[in-house]
Protein backbone atom coordinates (compact mmCIF):
# COMPACT_ATOMS: atom_id res chain seq x y z
CA UNK A 1 0.00 0.00 0.00
CA UNK A 2 1.01 3.58 -1.15
CA UNK A 3 -0.58 6.79 0.40
CA UNK A 4 0.03 10.04 -1.26
CA UNK A 5 -1.11 12.83 1.24
CA UNK A 6 1.76 15.14 1.16
CA UNK A 7 4.47 15.21 -1.41
CA UNK A 8 7.08 15.38 1.26
CA UNK A 9 5.52 11.67 1.49
CA UNK A 10 7.64 10.91 -1.36
CA UNK A 11 11.33 10.67 -2.38
CA UNK A 12 12.75 12.33 -5.03
CA UNK A 13 12.63 8.92 -7.12
CA UNK A 14 9.15 8.45 -5.96
CA UNK A 15 7.90 12.09 -7.66
CA UNK A 16 10.43 11.78 -10.57
CA UNK A 17 8.45 8.08 -11.35
CA UNK A 18 4.57 9.86 -11.13
CA UNK A 19 5.83 12.61 -13.66
CA UNK A 20 7.57 9.72 -15.86
CA UNK A 21 4.00 7.45 -15.75
CA UNK A 22 1.93 11.01 -16.42
CA UNK A 23 3.51 11.85 -19.46
CA UNK A 24 2.06 8.45 -20.78
CA UNK A 25 -0.74 8.43 -22.22
CA UNK A 26 -1.93 4.88 -22.05
CA UNK A 27 -0.56 3.61 -18.72
CA UNK A 28 -2.96 0.21 -18.89
CA UNK A 29 -5.56 -0.93 -16.74
CA UNK A 30 -4.59 -1.12 -13.13
CA UNK A 31 -8.06 -0.21 -11.99
CA UNK A 32 -10.02 -3.11 -14.28
CA UNK A 33 -13.14 -3.77 -12.67
CA UNK A 34 -12.86 -1.95 -9.10
CA UNK A 35 -13.51 1.19 -7.95
CA UNK A 36 -12.42 4.20 -6.30
CA UNK A 37 -14.27 6.86 -3.89
CA UNK A 38 -14.00 10.33 -4.59
CA UNK A 39 -15.07 11.71 -1.19
CA UNK A 40 -15.65 16.00 -1.44
CA UNK A 41 -15.89 17.91 1.63
CA UNK A 42 -15.14 20.76 -0.60
CA UNK A 43 -16.47 21.17 -4.13
CA UNK A 44 -13.83 21.46 -7.53
CA UNK A 45 -14.87 20.98 -11.02
CA UNK A 46 -11.26 20.38 -12.21
CA UNK A 47 -10.33 17.92 -9.20
CA UNK A 48 -13.97 15.60 -10.02
CA UNK A 49 -13.48 15.70 -13.41
CA UNK A 50 -9.84 15.65 -13.60
CA UNK A 51 -9.42 12.57 -11.31
CA UNK A 52 -12.77 10.65 -12.49
CA UNK A 53 -11.63 10.79 -16.23
CA UNK A 54 -8.13 9.20 -14.72
CA UNK A 55 -9.95 6.78 -13.11
CA UNK A 56 -12.01 5.56 -16.33
CA UNK A 57 -8.78 5.89 -18.19
CA UNK A 58 -6.73 3.52 -15.76
CA UNK A 59 -9.69 0.78 -16.24
CA UNK A 60 -11.75 1.69 -12.59
CA UNK A 61 -15.15 3.28 -11.99
CA UNK A 62 -15.70 5.86 -10.30
CA UNK A 63 -17.81 6.77 -7.29
CA UNK A 64 -18.19 10.39 -6.66
CA UNK A 65 -19.15 11.53 -2.99
CA UNK A 66 -20.65 14.64 -1.37
CA UNK A 67 -19.96 15.48 1.95
CA UNK A 68 -23.53 15.55 3.24
CA UNK A 69 -23.45 11.60 2.05
CA UNK A 70 -20.84 10.88 4.68
CA UNK A 71 -20.97 13.12 7.16
CA UNK A 72 -17.32 12.99 7.82
CA UNK A 73 -16.50 13.98 12.03
CA UNK A 74 -19.92 14.38 12.01
CA UNK A 75 -22.28 11.41 11.48
CA UNK A 76 -19.63 8.95 11.31
CA UNK A 77 -15.61 9.08 12.41
CA UNK A 78 -12.88 9.86 9.92
CA UNK A 79 -11.88 6.26 10.68
CA UNK A 80 -15.21 4.80 9.96
CA UNK A 81 -15.83 6.09 6.96
CA UNK A 82 -12.25 4.81 5.68
CA UNK A 83 -13.16 1.52 6.90
CA UNK A 84 -16.83 1.20 5.16
CA UNK A 85 -15.34 2.65 1.70
CA UNK A 86 -12.49 0.21 1.63
CA UNK A 87 -14.96 -2.78 1.57
CA UNK A 88 -16.13 -1.56 -1.73
CA UNK A 89 -12.83 0.43 -3.34
CA UNK A 90 -9.20 -0.06 -4.58
CA UNK A 91 -8.30 3.41 -3.69
CA UNK A 92 -9.81 6.26 -1.38
CA UNK A 93 -8.96 9.78 -2.68
CA UNK A 94 -10.87 12.80 -0.47
CA UNK A 95 -10.85 16.55 -0.35
CA UNK A 96 -11.37 17.68 2.83
CA UNK A 97 -11.47 20.48 4.99
CA UNK A 98 -8.78 19.25 7.91
CA UNK A 99 -5.51 17.32 6.96
CA UNK A 100 -5.91 15.10 10.22
CA UNK A 101 -8.95 13.79 8.63
CA UNK A 102 -7.00 12.30 6.27
CA UNK A 103 -3.99 11.45 8.06
CA UNK A 104 -6.90 9.21 10.36
CA UNK A 105 -8.72 7.55 7.42
CA UNK A 106 -4.92 6.36 6.25
CA UNK A 107 -4.07 4.73 9.81
CA UNK A 108 -7.95 2.92 9.60
CA UNK A 109 -7.23 0.77 6.26
CA UNK A 110 -4.95 -0.65 4.49
CA UNK A 111 -6.18 0.66 1.05
CA UNK A 112 -3.90 3.44 -0.58
CA UNK A 113 -5.06 6.70 0.56
CA UNK A 114 -4.72 9.90 -1.98
CA UNK A 115 -5.41 13.33 -1.01
CA UNK A 116 -7.05 15.54 -3.18
CA UNK A 117 -6.75 18.64 -1.40
CA UNK A 118 -6.11 19.56 2.52
CA UNK A 119 -6.06 22.98 4.61
CA UNK A 120 -2.26 21.90 4.63
CA UNK A 121 -1.78 20.21 1.29
CA UNK A 122 -2.41 20.21 -2.22
CA UNK A 123 -0.16 17.19 -4.21
CA UNK A 124 -2.42 16.51 -7.27
CA UNK A 125 -1.89 20.13 -8.35
CA UNK A 126 1.80 20.67 -7.19
CA UNK A 127 2.28 17.35 -9.84
CA UNK A 128 0.20 19.03 -12.88
CA UNK A 129 2.35 22.29 -12.21
CA UNK A 130 5.52 20.30 -12.25
CA UNK A 131 4.29 18.20 -15.38
CA UNK A 132 3.51 21.80 -16.92
CA UNK A 133 6.88 23.36 -16.54
CA UNK A 134 8.66 19.77 -18.00
CA UNK A 135 6.26 20.26 -20.78
CA UNK A 136 7.02 24.16 -21.44
CA UNK A 137 10.52 24.07 -21.15
CA UNK A 138 11.45 20.23 -21.83
CA UNK A 139 13.62 20.30 -18.88
CA UNK A 140 14.13 21.68 -15.20
CA UNK A 141 17.15 23.18 -15.20
CA UNK A 142 16.79 26.66 -15.05
CA UNK A 143 13.21 26.63 -14.09
CA UNK A 144 12.47 29.44 -11.88
CA UNK A 145 9.61 29.94 -10.48
CA UNK A 146 7.72 33.24 -8.91
CA UNK A 147 5.01 32.40 -6.44
CA UNK A 148 3.41 35.44 -5.48
CA UNK A 149 0.53 35.77 -2.89
CA UNK A 150 -0.73 33.51 -0.39
CA UNK A 151 1.62 31.05 0.32
CA UNK A 152 -1.49 28.42 1.02
CA UNK A 153 -1.56 24.43 0.67
CA UNK A 154 -0.69 25.39 -3.07
CA UNK A 155 2.30 26.75 -2.45
CA UNK A 156 3.53 24.66 0.21
CA UNK A 157 2.85 21.14 -2.10
CA UNK A 158 4.51 23.40 -5.38
CA UNK A 159 7.52 23.84 -2.39
CA UNK A 160 8.22 20.71 -1.41
CA UNK A 161 8.05 19.30 -5.17
CA UNK A 162 10.63 22.44 -6.33
CA UNK A 163 12.94 21.76 -3.53
CA UNK A 164 13.02 17.73 -4.54
CA UNK A 165 13.75 18.23 -8.21
CA UNK A 166 16.12 21.15 -7.55
CA UNK A 167 13.99 23.96 -9.35
CA UNK A 168 14.32 27.28 -8.15
CA UNK A 169 11.07 28.64 -6.17
CA UNK A 170 11.17 32.46 -5.04
CA UNK A 171 7.50 33.28 -2.83
CA UNK A 172 6.69 36.88 -2.48
CA UNK A 173 3.84 37.72 0.22
CA UNK A 174 2.98 40.25 2.42
CA UNK A 175 3.88 39.97 6.42
CA UNK A 176 2.38 37.04 7.62
CA UNK A 177 1.30 34.87 4.42
CA UNK A 178 3.95 33.13 3.61
CA UNK A 179 5.38 29.37 4.77
CA UNK A 180 6.69 29.47 7.63
CA UNK A 181 10.89 30.14 8.57
CA UNK A 182 11.23 26.71 9.31
CA UNK A 183 9.22 25.59 6.22
CA UNK A 184 11.59 27.40 4.00
CA UNK A 185 14.72 26.71 5.99
CA UNK A 186 14.15 23.12 5.53
CA UNK A 187 13.74 23.31 1.73
CA UNK A 188 16.37 23.62 -0.79
CA UNK A 189 16.15 26.10 -3.64
CA UNK A 190 12.92 27.72 -1.69
CA UNK A 191 13.38 31.83 -0.74
CA UNK A 192 10.89 33.79 0.52
CA UNK A 193 10.72 37.91 0.22
CA UNK A 194 8.08 40.55 0.54
CA UNK A 195 8.91 42.10 -2.87
CA UNK A 196 6.88 40.46 -5.66
CA UNK A 197 9.39 42.50 -8.21
CA UNK A 198 12.10 41.30 -6.80
CA UNK A 199 10.75 37.45 -6.83
CA UNK A 200 9.73 37.75 -10.59
CA UNK A 201 13.22 38.68 -11.58
CA UNK A 202 14.57 36.14 -14.10
CA UNK A 203 11.53 34.05 -13.56
CA UNK A 204 10.62 31.83 -16.23
CA UNK A 205 6.94 31.29 -14.49
CA UNK A 206 4.90 33.48 -12.49
CA UNK A 207 2.31 31.40 -10.73
CA UNK A 208 -0.32 33.07 -8.21
CA UNK A 209 -3.76 31.84 -6.60
CA UNK A 210 -6.94 33.38 -5.40
CA UNK A 211 -6.69 35.43 -2.10
CA UNK A 212 -9.69 34.06 -0.40
CA UNK A 213 -10.04 30.40 -0.45
CA UNK A 214 -13.43 29.08 0.86
CA UNK A 215 -13.89 28.96 4.70
CA UNK A 216 -11.98 32.23 5.09
CA UNK A 217 -14.46 33.96 3.87
CA UNK A 218 -14.54 36.21 7.31
CA UNK A 219 -11.50 37.52 6.25
CA UNK A 220 -11.76 38.59 2.96
CA UNK A 221 -11.33 42.59 3.79
CA UNK A 222 -8.04 42.08 5.51
CA UNK A 223 -6.68 39.52 2.97
CA UNK A 224 -7.72 42.07 -0.51
CA UNK A 225 -6.15 44.86 1.56
CA UNK A 226 -2.97 42.96 2.53
CA UNK A 227 -2.56 41.31 -1.31
CA UNK A 228 -3.39 44.47 -3.10
CA UNK A 229 -0.12 45.09 -4.21
CA UNK A 230 0.72 41.69 -5.13
CA UNK A 231 -1.30 41.24 -7.92
CA UNK A 232 0.04 39.70 -11.19
CA UNK A 233 -0.44 42.29 -14.02
CA UNK A 234 1.21 43.45 -17.11
CA UNK A 235 3.53 45.46 -15.10
CA UNK A 236 4.86 42.80 -12.85
CA UNK A 237 5.11 40.17 -15.70
CA UNK A 238 7.40 42.50 -17.63
CA UNK A 239 9.59 42.39 -15.00
CA UNK A 240 10.24 38.58 -15.34
CA UNK A 241 12.39 36.66 -18.31
CA UNK A 242 9.12 36.28 -20.56
CA UNK A 243 7.93 34.07 -18.15
CA UNK A 244 4.55 31.72 -18.25
CA UNK A 245 1.86 32.65 -16.38
CA UNK A 246 0.75 29.55 -13.83
CA UNK A 247 -2.90 29.81 -11.60
CA UNK A 248 -4.26 26.46 -10.37
CA UNK A 249 -8.04 28.02 -10.79
CA UNK A 250 -10.37 29.36 -10.57
CA UNK A 251 -9.09 32.73 -11.19
CA UNK A 252 -11.00 35.88 -9.31
CA UNK A 253 -10.25 38.11 -12.65
CA UNK A 254 -9.13 41.60 -11.77
CA UNK A 255 -8.17 40.46 -8.13
CA UNK A 256 -4.85 38.15 -7.94
CA UNK A 257 -4.49 38.65 -11.87
CA UNK A 258 -5.65 40.67 -14.28
CA UNK A 259 -8.02 39.63 -17.26
CA UNK A 260 -5.04 40.67 -19.53
CA UNK A 261 -2.42 38.44 -17.72
CA UNK A 262 -4.96 35.19 -17.99
CA UNK A 263 -6.25 35.71 -21.34
CA UNK A 264 -2.59 36.33 -22.85
CA UNK A 265 -0.08 33.74 -25.11
CA UNK A 266 2.11 33.47 -22.24
CA UNK A 267 -0.87 31.97 -20.15
CA UNK A 268 -0.56 27.88 -19.98
CA UNK A 269 -3.21 27.89 -16.83
CA UNK A 270 -5.69 25.90 -19.54
CA UNK A 271 -2.77 23.14 -20.08
CA UNK A 272 -2.00 22.89 -16.06
CA UNK A 273 -6.14 22.24 -15.76
CA UNK A 274 -5.44 19.18 -18.34
CA UNK A 275 -2.66 18.41 -16.63
CA UNK A 276 -4.63 17.99 -13.36
CA UNK A 277 -6.03 14.72 -15.18
CA UNK A 278 -2.42 13.41 -16.78
CA UNK A 279 -0.92 13.87 -13.38
CA UNK A 280 -4.03 11.98 -11.28
CA UNK A 281 -3.76 8.83 -13.78
CA UNK A 282 -0.09 8.80 -12.97
CA UNK A 283 -0.22 9.44 -9.43
CA UNK A 284 -2.60 6.67 -9.06
CA UNK A 285 -0.89 4.21 -11.19
CA UNK A 286 2.11 4.61 -9.00
CA UNK A 287 0.32 3.95 -5.86
CA UNK A 288 -0.76 1.05 -7.37
CA UNK A 289 2.45 -0.13 -8.05
CA UNK A 290 2.76 0.64 -11.62
CA UNK A 291 6.60 1.07 -12.45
Amino acid sequence: MTNLLSISDLSRDGLTEILTLSQRSYIGRPLDGQGVALLFQKPSARTRNSMEMAVVQLGGHPVYIQKEEVGLGTRETAEDVARTLACYHALIAARVMKHDDLDRMAAATDKPMLNMLSDTDHPLQALADLLTVKQLLGTFQGARIAYIGDANNVCRSLAQACSMLGVELRIASPEGYGLTPQEVASLSGVEQTHDPVEAVAGARFVYTDVWVSMGQDEETAARRQALAPFQVNAELMSRAAEAWFLHCLPARRGEEVTDEVLASSRSAVWRQAENRMHSARGAMAWMLGVG
